[in-house]
C-alpha cells in the first residue's frame, strides 16, 4: 500500500486529473491550530475530485448539501445529506461528488478527548450536532476553552462521543479483474448480467467466480451488488428524483420491491429517507 500523502497546500499542491479545479484550500492552519476543534467550509462543483491524501488529526467530514464518495482502504463509504464519515488520524482517503457539495469539516485532535470513534465509518448526524458543526466552522482558530465557543466545542465532542455507526460502507475489492466488475455494477447499476454472465466474461466457472468475488470483497455477489445498489441510489433520491425512477435506474423492476430491500437495509422507506433527520 503506499505511503499515505499529507494534504497539500494551495502553493505546493499538483492538481491530479478529475480533481477539484480552482485553489485547494491550505487546511494546514486547522492541522496545527492549538484549539482541539477546527473546523472549516468548502463548497465544490459537481464532479469534484479530491486525490488521496491524509491528514495528522482526525476528521469529520459532513455535507450540508449533496453526495459525497470518500474511499479509505479497501472500502468506500457513501455519505448522504445529514451523515458524516468519521476519519481516524492518519487515514489515507480520496473524495468525490457527484453533485455540487457544501462540505463542512472537522479536525479534531485525538488527543484532546477519550472516547472518539476508534474506526472510520459513517455516522449519523442529529440535529444537534449538525448545529455544532455549522458553528464549528464560523470559529476562530484561537479561541479561549473557558469561552462560549469552547463549551460549545466540548459539547460538540460529547456529542461525537454517542453517536450510531451506519451501514454505509461497500467493500472494495484488491483482485483487479473483481475490482472491474464492480465498477461495472457501479456504473450500469440496472444491468441484468448474473454471476454466470460474468463468469462467463472472465472465461471462468460460476463457483470459481463467486469464490473468487468473496474472497475479494468478503461478501457474496448477490448480496454485494444490492448494497451497491441500494447505497448509490441515496444520490438519486438526494437529487429529488421520484421513487419509481430510482427504483428503475438502479436495477428493481419495480417501486415495491426496491422500497423493501431499501428499508431491510436502512431501517425505513426511501420516501422517508432524506425528510428524518431535517427537523
Amino acid at each position: 500500500m503506499a505511503r499515505p500523502r499529507p494534504f497539500q497546500s494551495a502553493e505546493t499542491a499538483v492538481p491530479a486529473p478529475g480533481a477539484v479545479s480552482g485553489p485547494v484550500p491550505d487546511l494546514s492552519p486547522y492541522e496545527t491550530a492549538s484549539v482541539p476543534v477546527a473546523g472549516i467550509a468548502v463548497d465544490y462543483p459537481a464532479g469534484s475530485r479530491i486525490p488521496p491524501h491524509c491528514h495528522g488529526r482526525a476528521q469529520l467530514l459532513y455535507a450540508v448539501k449533496g453526495v459525497l464518495t470518500v474511499t479509505a482502504g479497501n472500502g468506500r463509504w457513501i455519505v448522504p445529506p445529514h451523515r458524516g464519515v468519521w476519519l481516524c488520524a492518519g487515514a489515507e482517503h480520496a473524495v468525490e461528488t457527484r453533485g455540487a457539495a457544501q462540505m463542512r469539516s472537522l479536525f479534531i485532535d485525538p488527543r484532546a478527548v477519550a472516547d472518539l470513534p476508534a474506526e472510520n465509518g459513517v455516522i449519523s448526524i442529529s440535529p444537534l450536532l449538525r448545529e455544532l458543526i455549522v458553528a464549528a466552522t464560523r470559529l476562530p482558530l484561537d479561541y479561549r476553552p473557558d469561552s462560549r465557543a469552547g463549551r460549545l466545542m466540548h459539547c460538540l465532542l460529547d456529542e461525537l462521543a454517542a453517536v450510531p455507526r451506519l451501514p454505509f460502507y461497500l467493500p472494495w475489492p484488491n483482485d483487479p479483474r473483481i475490482a472491474g466488475v464492480c465498477t461495472m455494477l457501479i456504473e450500469a447499476p440496472d444491468a441484468p448480467a448474473t454471476a454466470e454472465a460474468w463468469a462467463r466474461q472472465l472465461a471462468t466457472s460460476s463457483k470459481t467466480f463467486h469464490r473468487r468475488f468473496l474472497d475479494a470483497t468478503g461478501v457474496p455477489f448477490g448480496r454485494w451488488r444490492q448494497h451497491a445498489r441500494l447505497l448509490h441510489s441515496l444520490e438519486d433520491l438526494a437529487q429529488g428524483l421520484p421513487v419509481l425512477e430510482v427504483a428503475f435506474r438502479h436495477g428493481y423492476d419495480n417501486q415495491s420491491a426496491y422500497a423493501a430491500a431499501f428499508k431491510r437495509q436502512f431501517g425505513m422507506p426511501p420516501s422517508r429517507f432524506y425528510r428524518t433527520e431535517t427537523a
